[in-house]
């Protein structure tokens, strides 16, 4: 029984595309946790052991070469930040934070480039302006998203990246040229639709339409380089997210799980790019959020 188990492990990570989407959305929902089941490893070990049974020892080589495929790279240590580095935060503050301030503080002390922010409200929004003007004095929102920066700003527009099924007002996405000391970029915030795990399974058909449609407008932009951060409700993993991980590089490095903070399970805030590389991605510590901050190391052309 542990041998049938770890091939079944090992199958299920190899071929994790394999598992249809059809019935429940269910290899989405196999997708966004995938890094767990290597967990299912050493309780199969120690039935192996129990049971003294060479042939299940043997088979559990299978998840562990499938897992060290998918995930082992994650484990290398950070790269050494070059001339050519830019360093972004992506947070979703949340609406129902009560220190906005404290929170804007906490992102700044991380002395990144970019900041891109979600939930924003209007009696919060004020704070993180006045907080972060100093360090950030170029910044743009539009609806809910916002982004912060060192380097000037121009161009910035909101992206309709609405679900034809979600009424009334809803802005979710901007689009901003960056002028940095490298050249110029286009910088991507995006929070698409919640997903839920119900009876009937993984509810993630709005949040999928609205990656669609970010999908197209990356596709679209005339600049070379792109980076996308943002509150996804996906990890890269699932295919929810195909039409952003099919034309983006996304981390080399880390796992920086940021959902939810008190016990992250998964990384559903991304930083992605285009023509650059993703070198690193860390959480920093919690704030009044439910989601964790994530830094990531970025390396331009």
């Amino acid at each position: 029984m542990p041998a049938a188990f770890a091939v079944l492990t090992a199958g299920l990570l190899a071929f994790h595309r394999a598992v249809p989407n059809s019935v429940g959305r269910l290899g989405s929902l196999l997708e966004a946790f995938l890094p767990w089941l290597g967990l299912v490893v050493p309780v199969l070990l120690g039935l192996a052991l129990l049971r003294r049974s060479a042939s299940a020892l043997v088979a559990l080589l299978l998840p562990v070469a499938a897992w060290t495929c998918l995930f082992g790279g994650l484990f290398l240590p950070e790269a050494r930040p070059g001339p050519h580095d830019l360093v972004v935060v992506q947070h979703n503050v949340s609406d129902e934070n009560t220190d906005p301030a404290g929170t804007a503080r906490a992102l700044a002390d991380a002395g990144p480039d970019l900041i891109a922010l979600e939930e924003l409200v209007p009696p919060a929004l004020h704070v993180y302006e006045k907080t972060l003007a100093p360090d950030y004095p170029y910044h743009a929102v539009r609806g809910t998203v916002g982004l912060w920066s060192r380097h000037p700003l121009t161009d910035a527009r909101r992206l309709d990246i609405k679900p034809q099924r979600i009424a009334g007002p809803w802005s979710r996405g901007l689009r901003a040229m960056v002028h940095t000391p490298h050249g110029e970029i286009a910088a991507y915030v995006a929070h698409l639709p919640s997903v839920r795990i119900r009876a009937s399974g993984f509810a993630s058909s709005r949040r999928d339409e609205s990656a669609g449609l970010l999908g197209k407008a990356v596709a679209a932009e005339h600049l070379k380089t792109v980076v996308l951060l943002g509150d996804l409700n996906g990890t890269v993993d699932d295919r929810g997210l195909a039409p952003l991980t099919s034309r983006m590089n996304v981390a080399e490095r880390g796992f920086a799980f940021s959902f939810p903070a008190a016990f992250p399970l998964a990384r559903i805030d991304q930083v992605m790019a285009r023509s650059a590389t993703v070198a690193h991605v860390r959480t920093l510590p919690a704030t009044g959020s439910d989601h964790l901050p994530i830094a990531a190391q970025i390396t331009l052309p």
